[in-house]
């Protein structure tokens, strides 16, 4: 194939070829991937392992060599103040900007590209897909397409010309939020964005205010969870295009709902990952990363690495209206650099808040050096060390500013969830934080499980289910805050003193949770329908943040297992890395042992055990199936009217630090007491407390009750609010409660008691 400059139209390619163009500057949204600009498109490549990079282009997604033309891409100018010396070398310049530049760059302008054109990066070992590609319709082994992402109208911003740009959706604040984890290819039967667009209006009457969607970066095979993403700027053409997924999230902020996605910085998978082909530095070997090599944040020529990950984060916020991200297992990131790399994300999320969704210049991206001097104090000391810093973080250990804008700002919610529980990620900027808003509390669910199955093996074995554990974690968010767990044989955790309690993410299931029950039950089919209603109760009304996975709201009766579609050598990899994880878990060893020995004898298995993650079987059996929500009315009322309850009450709606205390009762009863806040004048304002008694065992008689938490406030008595065991639930009925001379908490339930003046 002929490598040439591109002609000047469409009309006249087949014409002679004209002269190169002339010398000019481009001002780029982010410093790598093609992007439209005008008169055509700008292609801007890190690929220092090559010595040179060329752009092969088609009309056609296959690809076929005789619609292919090429173009070179030369390397970039060591300056960005473009020069009449320039030659044909295309510039990149935003007005007092900065992007990470030296060796190892390559770019080109080329004229009349249309969005929709497909291409690939020529290097010394091959053709491969843009790693900064917006969209793979083929998948991660084929062409990068040219996205437009201004072509799509948001009906989330009210513009007029001249005036300033007021936000219809003002999106997502740290408190008051009510998540649901989604994953798109399992929520609905046909797995797509249109497809789960139609059930929002539902989530929305439920009082869901943010949906959390399971990674979509584009992966290889037909499903997966999303977590071997390779494509991390390209949305998987599995679920639909780029902009039915700017559809749903536009469908989403009209309902009044926060959409947040889950990214995975920690790794790549296996398959489709050719950042290697272009540097070697993307990953590093200094660090081990339980599912891939790690990613190199400190090492040397790291700057453009960070510069790509945090291009990615601000890329989400920007370009698709996303209301935050969730930061997969930041405990497996690693990055000893004065300022660490999630701290960088975080600003870079914020800051792509405040830009205007178009690509019109004034939203162009700006990369600053870190303006604290303590960071270039601590980058000097840590020189002189015997550990090295690669130059080039001094150029981006930073975050991505952008120009001012006409536009509001707008409110982002970073949750991350941290298996070491380190609340430095959610402390703020100027507390030496990584200023996040919350952190997953497995604590609470690891509690909770134990506490309705009677379970303890593996990483349930450091917890009892007890009262206590559970007022200390809605007390203080974190139950191991530098305790030693036995588990894992070293101490776990850091204080979460300061941090307010809506910081902490609560749950009762999760993907990985659920996946890691033998059979991928929900809890539901673990437990107790009294147990698992007086639980749901402590989860939506408790002052952390709570978040349902998928169908827990109507007791989906199908699973969630894990699956991944791969080729069939990397899939029996997967398949045995999967059963030795689970393996840490007793019983489910006895049963693949048993297992083992039923299949060699010949005998019939069970089929729904130890399922093979590589079926599409499996994967099909993880849908949702919406008539359950009829089906199971009762669980559904139950979450509908304590989602009310939280929302609408005075004092459940407004949790704070110290709003809260409890008591243990018995062996499996407490007590919260919820103070509500009064006014200045009127600190205890009448009838602003509440009291939630959960009871786990048998009933229990309080003949006397020598606990002040249950004394109601002077001139006040306690009313019965809520019960679990409200027939609408399918409980039996809830006794009279609270009488003066005793109280009685049913068994395996909930009440909640609001003060009411005495009559």
């Amino acid at each position: 194939m002929e490598v040439h400059t591109p002609k000047k139209s469409a009309a006249n390619r087949s014409a002679e070829p004209l002269s190169p163009p002339q010398p000019r500057s481009y001002s780029r949204k982010y410093p790598v991937g093609a992007e439209l600009v005008p008169g055509g498109v700008h292609f801007r490549v890190w690929a220092p392992k090559s010595e040179s990079v060329i752009v092969e282009y088609s009309d056609k997604p296959d690809f076929f060599p005789n619609s292919i033309r090429t173009a070179p891409l030369h390397p970039d100018s060591p300056s960005l103040i473009p020069s009449s010396s320039s030659n044909d070398r295309s510039e990149i310049r935003n007005p007092k900007s900065e992007i990470c530049t030296g060796p190892g760059y390559f770019s080109a302008f080329i004229p009349d590209l249309p969005a929709g054109m497909f291409y690939k990066f020529r290097l010394a070992t091959g053709s491969f897909p843009d790693p900064a590609s917006r969209f793979q319709p083929r998948g991660p082994h084929g062409p990068s397409q040219i996205v437009d992402p201004a072509a799509f109208k948001w009906d989330d911003l009210h513009s007029e010309r001249g005036q300033p740009c007021p936000r219809t959706w003002k999106g997502l604040a740290r408190t008051g939020q009510v998540l649901y984890e989604m994953h798109i290819g399992t929520f609905t039967p046909e797995g797509t964005w249109i497809a789960a667009t139609e059930q929002l209006s539902e989530l929305a009457r439920l009082g869901i205010t943010a949906i959390e969607i399971m990674p979509v970066a584009d992966f290889c095979g037909r499903f997966g969870w999303g977590y071997d993403g390779v494509n991390l700027f390209a949305p998987t053409r599995l679920y639909g295009t780029p902009d039915q997924f700017r559809h749903f999230i536009n469908a989403a902020h009209k309902l009044g709902l926060g959409v947040i996605l889950d990214v995975v910085y920690n790794h790549l998978g296996p398959d489709g990952n050719y950042l290697s082909q272009f540097s070697d530095d993307y990953f590093t070997h200094r660090y081990r990363c339980e599912w891939g090599d790690a990613i190199n944040f400190d090492g040397p020529n790291s700057g453009p690495v960070r510069e790509f990950f945090a291009a990615n984060a601000a890329y989400w916020i920007e370009e698709f209206h996303l209301d935050g991200l969730r930061l997969d297992a930041t405990q497996q990131i690693f990055d000893s650099s004065p300022e660490h790399i999630i701290r960088v994300l975080s600003c870079a999320a914020r800051q792509a808040a405040i830009a205007p969704a178009s690509s019109s210049p004034s939203g162009r991206q700006k990369i600053q050096k870190p303006r604290s001097s303590r960071g270039n104090e601590a980058l000097k000391s840590q020189r002189t060390s015997e550990k090295r810093i690669d130059q080039s973080l001094v150029t981006s250990a930073a975050t991505i500013s952008l120009k001012p804008s006409t536009l509001e700002p707008r409110s982002i919610f970073l949750v991350a969830e941290n298996e070491a529980q380190q609340t430095i990620l959610a402390r703020t900027l100027d507390q030496g934080g990584y200023g996040l808003d919350a952190l997953w509390n497995d604590d609470f669910h690891h509690s909770a499980m134990v506490a309705l199955t009677g379970r303890a093996e593996a990483y349930y074995s450091d917890y009892r289910g007890t009262p206590q554990e559970f007022i200390s974690a809605l007390k203080w968010g974190f139950l191991y805050q530098g305790q030693w767990y036995s588990w894992q044989k070293k101490y776990r955790g850091s204080p979460s003193f300061g941090l307010h309690p809506q910081q902490f993410v609560i749950f009762l299931q999760n993907h990985d949770q659920v996946a890691n029950s033998l059979r991928g039950f929900r809890i539901r089919h673990l437990t107790s329908p009294g147990r698992l209603r007086a639980m749901t109760a402590l989860l939506l009304l408790a002052p952390g943040t709570p978040m349902l996975f998928q169908g827990q709201e109507f007791g989906a009766s199908t699973p969630f297992l894990f699956f991944a579609d791969h080729n069939p050598d990397l899939a029996k990899l997967v398949a045995r890395g999967r059963k030795e994880f689970l393996s840490q878990f007793s019983s489910v060893a006895a049963v693949e042992k048993e297992f083992s020995q039923a299949k060699a004898t010949g005998q019939v298995l069970p089929p729904d055990c130890l399922s093979d993650p590589c079926s599409e079987e499996t994967f099909s059996r993880c849908k949702l199936d919406f008539s359950e929500r009829a089906k199971h009315g009762a669980i559904y009322r139950l979450h509908k009217d304590l989602l009310q309850l939280r929302r609408n009450d005075p004092v459940f709606s407004s949790p704070r630090p110290g709003g809260l205390d409890g008591a243990v009762l018995g062996p499996e009863a407490f007590v919260l007491r919820f103070f509500g806040a009064g006014t200045a004048s009127s600190p205890r304002q009448n009838g602003q407390d509440r009291l939630l008694l959960v009871n786990l065992g048998p009933a229990l008689h309080l003949s006397s009750a020598p606990e002040p938490l249950l004394a109601p406030l002077v001139g006040t008595k306690w009313t019965l609010l809520w019960s679990s065991e409200h027939p609408f639930y399918g409980g039996s009925g809830t006794p009279t409660f609270g009488a003066a001379e005793h109280y009685l908490l049913p068994g395996q339930a909930a009440v909640v008691l609001a003060t009411t003046p005495m009559d």
